[in-house]
């Protein structure tokens, strides 16, 4: 099973989706925005939402040591391939940085986790985690990336990790990007040609013909039917 078929069975269940768009545990109940990059979500904002919006995206919770960071881990979580590209092209980081200052009961658990990777990098390798090759961050990273593997020494670890996915993930499917990857195509526009044919014949009906013409085009959408007084649509 490939990547792609693995995140399609995570999405599609209500449970899974539940975890990745809050970070939480199932009986929490804080539910995470959406992310607003580029000066609020358009359309149906308020003036004060729009105001709030404007007033969290001017501030910066991460230091850029802290930025580093996540940019090493999230494309470890997201890596860029040949049908998507990495999580710091579609400025997960940022994202993050966003639910920092909008969800503040995210910023003790996020930073103590980033404060625990240069514990472990000077423990393991004498230098900070910044400085540490592919290698040695993928050694940390292996300690805490699989729940049901990992010591239990390392479970406070293990759960930021998890708030780091979840985080990721979120950040990374909730732009256009990530949709096109996971093939959701939304609700698109279709043509109407009148009642199914194997319906029609089941009740030994059929579509009238004189409305052939009138039946609902993608272009003829925003136009309103028209009936006659005896009730027969004119167009």
């Amino acid at each position: 099973m490939n990547r792609r078929e693995n995140l399609k069975l995570l999405f599609t269940g209500s449970l899974g989706a539940g975890l990745l768009m809050t970070g939480c545990d199932p009986e929490d109940s804080s539910i995470a925005h959406e992310p607003v990059l580029t000066g609020g979500t358009p359309g149906g904002r308020t003036e004060e939402e729009k105001i709030r919006d404007a007033k969290l995206l001017a501030d910066q919770f991460f230091t850029d040591d802290e930025r580093k960071k996540l940019d090493t881990l999230i494309d470890i979580i997201m890596p860029a391939d040949n049908e998507s590209p990495a999580a710091t092209e579609l400025k997960v980081t940022d994202f993050m940085d966003f639910m920092m200052l909008d969800q503040p009961n995210y910023q003790t658990p996020m930073r103590g986790g980033l404060m625990w990777l240069d514990f472990e990098a000077d423990e393991k390798f004498g230098k900070p985690f910044n400085e540490l090759s592919k290698d040695q961050v993928l050694e940390i990273v292996e300690l805490v990336a699989w729940p049901d593997k990992a010591d239990p020494a390392y479970e406070g670890g293990v759960k930021w990790f998890n708030l780091l996915r979840n985080l990721t993930c979120t950040g990374y499917f909730t732009t256009e990007a990530g949709w096109k990857y996971m093939g959701y195509k939304g609700n698109q526009p279709n043509v109407w040609d009148g009642v199914p044919e194997e319906v029609l014949n089941k009740h030994g009906l059929s579509n009238p013909e004189k409305y052939s013409a009138l039946y609902l085009k993608p272009e003829d959408r925003a136009k309103v039917a028209q009936w006659d007084d005896e009730g027969n649509l004119i167009g």
